[in-house]
């Protein structure tokens, strides 16, 4: 049976330096893997690749065993594939409810329905939708506050909320737990593994290791463009390569 997702000697060149180099690895449905490295590691090229943001130099990218790399982000998006960023992306004029209903609209191949008429099936379909998105990340009774109000913990769950929005299987999450307290980070975690419970399949990008070693079943680890290791929580811990380049000493 074909991976959910799989990278195929994946480069990616910028100006002649290689920001990923030779790159390849499977997900499989329902799995939480993490992605992780120091900084300028090559992990946000990766999803940028994805996701369709930038076209390969080398290799291809497969979900489902069908070939993406080449495609445009819309179009990766509506095949099931969602992705949040580092750096929060929220339009200032807009409620948490718009927000979500905003992100529905790259899985409509036909623009019209983008402007259904509210009471229509359709129209009463995605709201419902939006409302479950917002319910799933505890934002439901906040969803008529301007999205620049909520605090930052809730920014970065209705950065959540928005990709469950587009209906996907597949979630790349950049760095959802950057800026947050200890409180809001188990929150997170808590989330994350609800969704895992629910179907999703979820690669993480993250620095916070006790999150990433707590919550994800295996690790993939970058430097320098390179994939270096790949193994379960403990054996990542274990691999001197990765303590050298990453984890610094062995925990």
């Amino acid at each position: 049976m074909s991976a959910l997702l799989e990278l195929r000697a994946v480069s990616k060149g910028f100006g002649g330096v290689l920001a990923v180099e030779n790159i390849s690895f499977s997900i499989a449905q329902g799995e939480l893997v993490g992605l992780i490295g120091p900084n300028g590691a090559g992990k946000t090229t990766v999803f940028n690749l994805v996701s369709g943001v930038h076209a390969l130099s080398e290799g291809e990218v497969l979900h489902r065993g069908a070939r993406i790399s080449g495609s445009g982000p819309t179009r990766i998006a509506r095949r099931g594939i969602a992705r949040t960023f580092q750096n929060i992306r929220l339009f200032r004029s807009l409620t948490v409810f718009e927000h979500v209903l905003v992100a529905q609209a790259c899985r409509s191949a036909n623009r019209l329905a983008q402007f259904s008429p509210f009471g229509t099936v359709a129209e009463i379909d995605r709201r419902r939708r939006a409302l479950e998105a917002l319910e799933a990340v505890g934002l439901a009774q906040r969803r008529d506050e301007l999205a620049m109000h909520l605090p930052y913990g809730g920014q970065r769950r209705l950065e959540i909320a928005r990709a469950l929005a587009t209906s996907p299987e597949l979630l790349l999450l950049d760095e959802p737990a950057a800026g947050l307290n200890d409180t809001e980070t188990d929150d997170l975690r808590t989330l994350l593994d609800t969704l895992c419970s629910r179907g999703f399949t979820i690669l993480l990008v993250e620095h916070d290791m006790k999150l990433v070693m707590r919550l994800c079943s295996r690790i993939l680890v970058l430097n320098s463009g390179r994939l270096i290791a790949s193994g379960t929580p403990a054996e990542v811990r274990a691999n001197q390569e990765v303590i050298d380049a990453y984890l610094g000493v062995a925990n």
